[in-house]
């Protein structure tokens, strides 16, 4: 399948909605605990069960992501995108079948790794292309992309939770809901398919010529990386440190966001209702998804690396003020918690604009790719630390805030260290350019200009 090439007059602005309806689709991934309940009752499952089949999934997105990279650089947007709506759907139907039957390892299996590989696929499915298309703007066109995987709950919760009412929460009503998700997914996804394309460029000669071995990628300029040489870089591993830091600080927050604030003011005069904790969750979605379009379009004003000293030093001062001042006032602990989700959504939807000022457009979602293991890893890393501790916080006697206050500083921690590793990035070395094209090439260039004007 060859990358679609625009029109004549094609509009770069059919791009961005192209994405986002992959982007949204996927976004449901976030939306997963809406099936948790019904699942542990249908089957008898325990949390740690129910869980597995969304763990399984970030995991895979990482893996796929990063050993897909390359395969969505050379086949393009398209190619990528229907890969993406195959295992997506796919999981939800092989899912459907699992419920039905009441065979949950096919749930894991379904939604689990076939979705995750989806999931991958998909989410670095449009970052190169919109890249290419917004040179200009490369945070403001990633940023409304990657938006969507950060919104995709919004819509999704909702809408999962009508289902399960509609059809019952018993394992036949699970299967349905699962089947009606799949087939509607392929339905939005196979928009973005059709509507995808890559930006036209005129080849000519010295393009050829550039494009054989020894010489650089065709139809770029500027400095150029290919990803295999760009994981041999600490630029790329500094940023992965970066990436790694602010996830695991943001998603800490985000996995145990309604009984973290039902218990930072349990012992207040004003606790926390249940109904009151999920208008919380819904809020941090929001900043998740506000952040992803507003601080990676900030970025194309102030730097990547200026926004990103910001996301870590501005998310370590808000959790500071979280463990010294957080259960005593409510307003103060909401915004704290909204920022850093801001943080959490910037830093994923500003991080292809940073690899690109790096490494170039060349591979540039290849190498985003092989940098989500970092996502992969956090995934793990910032529900165990808070989990973890405020386990043997409880089994100490402890409760309230005091059940988080050691979290919280490590995640402080945390975001120090990735503000050093932000510090510590400095341009590519010349001995990982590829090479320019040669002087022939150029000269070539330069007589053909005219016959393509």
């Amino acid at each position: 399948m060859s990358p679609p090439v625009a029109p004549p007059g094609w509009s770069r602005w059919l791009v961005p909605p192209a994405a986002l309806s992959v982007h949204l689709s996927i976004g449901q991934a976030y939306a997963w605990s809406v099936f948790k309940p019904p699942l542990e009752s249908a089957l008898g499952l325990s949390g740690t069960q129910s869980a597995l089949p969304f763990q399984l999934a970030i995991v895979m997105l990482g893996l796929s992501a990063a050993f897909g990279g390359t395969l969505v650089e050379r086949n393009g947007p398209r190619w990528a995108m229907t890969v993406a709506l195959v295992c997506f759907s796919s999981g939800f139907l092989i899912s459907a079948l699992g419920a039905a039957t009441e065979q949950y390892w096919l749930i894991v299996l379904g939604y689990g790794f076939v979705g995750g590989i989806g999931l991958g696929i998909g989410y670095i499915s449009p970052v190169s292309t919109l890249i290419k298309w917004f040179p200009d703007r490369p945070g403001m066109a990633t940023g409304i992309a990657i938006m969507g995987f950060g919104g995709g709950a919004l819509i999704a919760s909702p809408w999962s939770a009508q289902m399960l009412e509609s059809f019952g929460s018993d394992h036949s009503g699970i299967a349905l809901a699962f089947l009606v998700h799949g087939m509607s997914y392929a339905v939005f996804m196979t928009l973005g398919v059709l509507l995808v394309r890559v930006p036209r460029t005129v080849r000519t000669v010295a393009d050829e010529a550039s494009s054989k071995p020894g010489n650089g990628p065709s139809g770029v300029t500027g400095v150029q990386v290919s990803a295999r040489s760009a994981v041999r870089t600490p630029q790329f591993w500094c940023l992965w440190v970066v990436l790694c830091m602010n996830v695991t600080a943001g998603i800490g927050i985000l996995e145990k966001a309604a009984p973290m604030i039902t218990d930072f003011f349990a012992d207040t005069s004003t606790p926390v209702s249940v109904t009151a904790a999920a208008g919380f969750v819904a809020l941090l979605s929001s900043a998740n998804m506000a952040g992803r379009i507003g601080w990676s379009s900030t970025s194309d004003l102030i730097g990547r690396k200026n926004v990103y000293r910001l996301y870590l030093g501005a998310g370590a001062l808000m959790y500071a003020l979280i463990a010294l001042f957080g259960d005593s006032s409510k307003p103060l602990f909401i915004l704290c918690a909204l920022v850093i989700l801001s943080f959490y959504g910037g830093g994923f939807a500003t991080i292809p604009a940073y690899l690109k000022d790096l490494f170039g457009t060349y591979q540039v979602g290849a190498i985003h790719g092989r940098l989500l293991t970092a996502w992969s890893t956090a995934g793990v890393l910032g529900p165990l630390i808070v989990n973890w501790i405020a386990d043997r916080q409880e089994e100490a006697g402890k409760h309230g805030a005091d059940l988080y206050s050691l979290s919280l500083f490590i995640m402080i921690g945390l975001l120090a260290v990735g503000f050093v590793a932000n510090e510590l990035v400095r341009p590519v070395a010349a001995r990982h350019h590829l090479p320019a094209p040669t002087k022939e090439a150029a000269d070539v260039t330069a007589r053909q200009q005219p016959e393509s004007a």
